[in-house]
């Protein structure tokens, strides 16, 4: 497959969870992997969280992203659309503050297709907060089944798809009582994702709107 990569250079990446867990189950060997290629500058904003999971969850950036900055909300797990004025009201109030010295590159974010009502909200909001930063929309799987065709794969080497599984786990203690929370339910879904795009593990995204620049004579 051919590969198209991100510009060289200090990245300014926003990763948007509705969740504690979300980022790093969804894209945790990607966060690894902008960690190891340097220069990226990292916010984790997580919408809901109690103080336990808000924890756990600024630990684990600092694990997958070193130096990250870790913004949360107390807003209601599971009743996000029940509060879509007060999401929208955080995503771009983050915006303003993120912004004044220079636009996001790549944001991070939950798919508006996603089965879980949270999550498909925040999906819906961040495009039309973060209009001119590359979206990658992030898969997570989950009891409901709606994992579906993705477009853009980010390849994830052997070592940091088991550092992943790993992390997860050190840092997710409130959550490794769950039946689906296990080694192989993280490492299957980015080994199918790998064999997709011939790699041996992927993490999968879907992306809705990019440019494509050809060289000289555009603009």
């Amino acid at each position: 497959m051919i590969g198209l990569g991100l510009p060289e250079g200090n990245l300014r990446v926003l990763c948007v969870a509705a969740h504690p867990d979300d980022v790093e189950i969804a894209c945790g060997g990607t966060l690894l992997a902008l960690a190891a290629r340097g220069g990226a500058q990292v916010v984790v904003a997580t919408l809901t969280g109690s103080p336990e999971r808000r924890a756990e969850a600024e630990a684990a950036a600092q694990a997958f992203s070193p130096g990250a900055t870790s913004r949360f909300w107390s807003l209601a797990d599971g009743r996000l659309p029940e509060h879509w004025g007060a999401v929208k009201d955080a995503l771009e109030g983050l915006a303003r503050e993120l912004e004044p010295d220079g636009r996001i590159d790549l944001v991070l974010a939950p798919s508006p297709q996603d089965a879980h009502q949270d999550h498909r909200l925040v999906g819906e909001l961040v495009p039309t907060v973060w209009r001119d930063a590359l979206v990658l929309e992030y898969e997570i799987p989950k009891w409901d089944g709606d994992l579906r065709r993705v477009t853009t794969y980010v390849p994830v080497g052997s070592a940091d798809a088991r550092r992943k599984v790993e992390l997860l786990s050190k840092h997710y203690p409130s959550q490794t009582g769950r039946d689906w929370w296990d080694d192989e339910t993280f490492l299957g879904l980015m080994r199918l994702r790998g064999m997709e795009c011939r790699s041996t593990y992927a993490e999968g995204f879907t992306v809705r709107k990019q440019r494509l620049d050809l060289g000289a004579g555009t603009s």
